[in-house]
C-alpha cells in the first residue's frame, strides 16, 4: 500500500504559497477595483447583496468578478470577527463559508486550477479545510482537473470517519480505470477504521474484477458477508460481475440464482459473463428467460445477443433481433454495425439500405465505425459504386476504412481496383496490417496474380516479426504459388514454416496434384496424418484430385473409403465429382456412371459435363449420349456445356444430334462466349478476347499468335478434328452436318 505522508506534506506546503497576500491581510490597503456596490462596511445589510452578486457572477461564469466580490465579503467578515462574542465568530464563519463553497463549485465547473488551489490553501489557513462539505467540494474540484492523487490526499488528510469521501475517491479511480489505486485507497480506508458501506463495495469489486485480482476479490466478498450492512442489489450485481471476470461462472451463476431480487443489470451481467466466455448457448437461453419474465432490456444486452448471433453465424437471427430492437428501444452505433455486418454476410442489400437511411435520420452515419460497416455492406452486397462513393466522402480515412474498401474489391475479384486502392493507401502513408494482407492475398491466390503476390511476400519477409504469427497469410502464399503452377516456390514457403495446419497441407497437396505429381501429394498427406493433423473435407478434395490427375485409381478408391470410415467425413457433392473424374480419366466409364446413379445427392451440371468429356476422349457414345440427355434436361445457361456436347457428337460424327444442340442453344438464347486470356503486362493484368481488334496492341498480338501457332504445329501440337472453339466453328460444323 502506497504511503501518502510525504506527498501530503509537500502538497500542503505548496498550497500555502498559493494564498494571495491580499487574502492574508486583515484589511486590504487598496481595493482591487472600483467597488461593485457602494456600501458602508459597518452595514451588515449589504452583505447579503454582496453574496447575491457573487452567486450571480458564479452562475454566469464571471469568476474574476466573483473573486473580487469575495475580497469585500472577507473584509466585512474580518471586521465582524473583531468582536469577542461567539455569536459574531459564528456569523463571520457563515459569511466566509458560503462564498467559498460557491467559488469552489465555480472552479470545478470551469476547471480553473489556480483559483481552486488558492481557495483550498485559504481554507487550510482559516482552519476550515476539515469541514465535511468543503472536503467533498475539494474532491470534486480536483477530479474535474484530473488531479485524482490530490483528491486522494484531501481525503486521507481529512478527519472524517464516514465512508463518503473515500467512496468518492475510489469511484473516481475506477471510472478512470486506475484500478490498483482504487484498491489501495480501499485498504487505506480500512487501516483508518473507516467502515465501508454498500456504495464502497461495488467500485472495489469492479476494480478487483478488472485487475483479475482474485485474492483481494475473495477477501472483499468475505468482508461483505461479515459486515453488518443489509443485503444490497448493487453489491450483489457487482459480485456477479467480479466472479464472471474471474471466469468462475459457477460462483457467479450461484450468486445470480440466489438473488431475492433481480433487476435488468443482474440479467445483463450474468448474460455478459457467458457471452465473454463464448458460451453463447447459455447466453441465448438466459436472454429468452429474460424476455419471458418481461424484464426491461437496454441496448447493451440487445447488442450483446445480436452480436452473439453474428459470431455464431446466425445472421438471420441477428437481423431478426435488430428488427425487434427498432420497435422497443433507440438504436446506437453498435446496433447499426451489428445489423450492417449481418446484411453483409447474407447479401441483404435492401435491409442494409434501410439501416443506412435510419443511420442518416438519427445522425449515426457520422461515426467512423458505421461508415466502415456501410462500405463493407455495400461492397459485399455487390454495390461497389455506392461503397466507393462513401469511401471517397470520408475526409479522414483510418486503416480500418482502407481495409474495408480493399476487402470489398477483393471479395468481388476486382484485382485492378485492389491494386489501385492499395498503392494509394501506401502513398497516403498508411501502413498495411494483418487484415490488409489477409484481404488481398487470397485474391492473388484466386486469380494467380504472381506479381502482386510476390510484392506482398517480400513485404511480409521484411516484417517477419510482425506477421510471423499469422499462419493464414503464409497459407495464402502457399496457395497462391500452388495455383500459379509455381510448386517449388510454394514448397519453399511451406518448408520455412515452423507451424502448419490442415490448410497449409491442403494447399500444398493441391499444388502437387494439379501438376500431376500424385505420389508427392500422397506422401504429404501421410505426413500430415503422422503429425495428427486431421484432414477436413477440402483436404480430401485435394487428395482425390491428385489421384485423379495422376491416374492413381486404387489409391483414390481407398482414400474415399477412409474418408468415410476412418476420418468420419460425410461425402459431399464435390467428393463424388472427384470420383467421377477419377474413373472418367482412367476410362472406367461404367464405374463413373455408378457413382452418379448411386450417390444420395442430385448430380450437378458440372458432374454431367465431366462424364461427357470423358466419354468424348474414350469414344463411349452410349454413356455420353445418356449423360448429354441428362445435361440438356437441366437447360444450363453456360455455353461451355453445349460446346462440350457438340464436340462429343462431332467426334462421333453424329451430325443430327449436333444440330439439335445448336437449336436448343438458339431457343434458350445461349451463345458461345468468346475466349478470354489475361496477359501480365508488367504493372497489371490486361484482358485479351478472341477476335478482339479494339485492343491497342492487336497489330503486335496477332502476328505473335500466328508465330506461336506455327511453333505448336512444328512441335506436333495440332487441334483435334471436329473440335469447336468459337461461335463460327459451331456454325460451320452445324452447316456441314446439315449438308451431310
Amino acid at each position: 500500500m502506497r504511503s501518502s505522508s510525504g506527498p501530503k506534506n509537500l502538497f500542503l506546503s505548496k498550497l500555502q504559497n498559493c494564498i494571495p497576500n491580499s487574502w492574508k491581510q486583515q484589511q486590504p490597503t487598496k481595493p482591487f477595483h472600483k467597488p461593485l456596490v457602494s456600501f458602508d462596511s459597518s452595514s451588515s445589510s449589504m452583505v447579503p447583496v454582496l453574496i447575491a452578486s457573487l452567486k450571480d457572477f458564479v452562475t454566469h461564469g464571471h469568476l474574476s468578478n466573483a473573486f473580487k466580490t469575495f475580497i469585500h465579503i472577507q473584509h466585512h467578515a474580518s471586521s465582524s470577527s473583531s468582536s469577542s462574542s461567539s455569536s459574531s465568530s459564528n456569523a463571520s464563519f457563515d459569511l466566509i463559508f458560503q462564498p467559498i463553497k460557491h467559488l469552489l463549485l465555480a472552479c470545478t465547473n470551469l476547471k480553473s486550477l489556480p483559483q481552486g488551489k488558492q481557495l483550498h490553501s485559504h481554507t487550510i489557513s482559516m482552519g476550515i479545510d476539515q469541514n465535511c462539505i468543503l472536503v467533498s467540494k475539494l474532491i470534486s474540484f480536483y477530479a474535474s482537473v484530473n488531479l485524482l492523487d490530490d483528491a486522494r490526499i484531501v481525503t486521507e488528510s481529512s478527519n472524517s470517519l464516514g465512508p463518503l469521501h473515500w467512496n468518492m475517491v475510489i469511484s473516481l479511480y475506477v471510472k478512470n480505470s486506475f484500478f490498483e489505486e482504487a484498491i489501495s485507497v480501499y485498504k487505506k480506508m480500512l487501516s483508518k477504521n473507516v467502515e465501508p458501506d454498500d456504495f464502497t463495495y461495488p467500485s472495489v469489486l469492479k476494480a478487483c474484477g478488472e485487475l483479475l485480482d482474485c485474492d483481494t476479490g475473495v477477501e472483499v466478498h468475505k468482508s461483505i458477508r461479515d459486515s453488518s450492512i443489509k443485503w444490497s442489489l448493487f453489491v450483489h450485481n457487482a459480485l456477479v460481475f467480479m466472479y464472471g471476470r474471474f471466469g468462475k461462472l459457477d460462483v457467479a451463476r450461484h450468486l445470480f440464482d440466489n438473488m431475492p431480487v433481480r433487476d435488468d443489470v443482474s440479467w445483463n451481467t450474468i448474460i455478459s459473463c457467458y457471452a465473454s466466455r463464448g458460451m453463447w448457448e447459455e447466453a441465448f437461453r438466459l436472454f429468452g428467460r429474460m424476455q419471458e419474465e418481461g424484464i426491461e432490456m437496454n441496448v447493451i444486452i440487445w447488442n450483446t445477443i445480436a452480436g452473439g448471433c453474428l459470431h455464431t453465424g446466425n445472421f438471420k437471427g441477428a437481423l431478426k433481433l435488430f428488427s425487434q430492437m427498432r420497435m422497443v428501444i433507440h438504436l446506437d452505433s453498435v446496433a447499426m454495425v451489428v445489423g450492417l455486418n449481418a446484411c453483409s454476410h447474407i447479401g441483404a442489400l435492401k435491409l442494409g439500405k434501410e439501416i443506412h437511411g435510419h443511420a442518416i435520420r438519427t445522425y449515426f452515419d457520422v461515426f467512423d465505425n458505421v461508415k466502415n460497416s456501410l462500405i463493407t455492406m455495400y461492397s459485399r452486397c455487390g454495390n461497389l459504386n455506392h461503397a466507393y462513393m462513401l469511401f471517397r466522402k470520408m475526409e479522414e480515412k483510418s486503416l480500418i476504412t482502407w481495409n474495408a474498401m480493399l476487402s470489398g474489391y477483393a471479395h468481388m475479384d476486382r484485382a485492378e481496383e485492389v491494386s489501385f486502392i492499395f498503392r494509394e493507401m501506401l502513398r497516403e502513408g498508411v501502413e498495411p496490417n494483418f487484415v490488409t494482407i489477409a484481404s488481398v492475398l487470397p485474391l492473388c491466390a484466386r486469380i494467380a496474380n504472381l506479381q502482386h503476390g510476390k510484392e506482398f511476400h517480400c513485404y511480409m519477409v521484411k516484417r517477419e516479426e510482425q506477421f510471423n504469427g499469422y499462419l493464414l497469410l503464409w497459407n495464402s502464399l502457399v496457395e497462391m504459388y500452388s495455383k500459379s503452377g509455381k510448386v517449388l516456390e510454394a514448397r519453399k514457403v511451406f518448408d520455412s514454416l515452423s507451424r502448419r495446419d490442415e490448410v497449409t497441407y491442403t494447399s500444398m497437396i493441391m499444388g502437387y496434384g494439379m501438376r500431376g505429381d500424385g505420389e508427392t501429394a500422397l506422401k504429404l498427406f501421410e505426413e500430415m496424418r503422422r503429425l495428427n493433423i486431421k484432414p477436413d473435407h477440402v483436404t480430401m478434395v485435394a487428395v482425390l484430385i491428385a489421384c485423379s490427375h495422376s491416374g492413381l485409381v486404387e489409391q483414390g478408391q481407398s482414400l474415399f473409403r477412409k474418408m468415410i470410415e476412418v476420418y468420419r467425413i460425410n461425402p459431399r457433392i464435390e467428393h463424388y465429382s472427384c470420383m467421377v473424374d477419377l474413373f472418367g480419366r482412367a476410362g472406367l466409364l461404367d464405374k463413373a456412371k455408378e457413382v452418379i446413379t448411386g450417390m444420395p445427392c442430385k448430380p450437378t451440371s458440372a458432374m454431367w459435363a465431366t462424364l461427357i468429356g470423358a466419354c468424348r476422349i474414350h469414344g463411349n457414345t452410349v454413356i455420353g449420349e445418356w449423360a448429354a440427355g441428362k445435361l440438356l434436361d437441366m437447360k444450363p445457361d453456360h455455353s461451355g456445356y453445349y460446346v462440350l456436347i457438340a464436340n462429343m457428337y462431332a467426334a462421333a460424327g453424329c451430325w443430327s444430334q449436333l444440330a439439335k444442340v445448336r437449336t436448343c442453344m438458339r431457343d434458350l438464347g445461349v451463345r458461345k462466349a468468346p475466349g478470354c486470356a489475361w496477359v501480365d503486362v508488367g504493372r497489371e493484368l490486361s484482358p485479351f478476347l478472341v477476335g478482339d481488334t479494339s485492343n491497342p496492341h492487336s497489330d503486335e498480338i496477332y502476328p505473335l499468335m500466328d508465330g506461336l501457332n506455327e511453333l505448336m504445329k512444328d512441335a506436333g501440337y495440332v487441334p483435334s478434328e471436329g473440335y469447336i472453339s468459337t461461335e463460327e466453328d459451331f456454325e460451320e460444323m452445324n452447316i456441314a452436318g446439315n449438308v451431310c
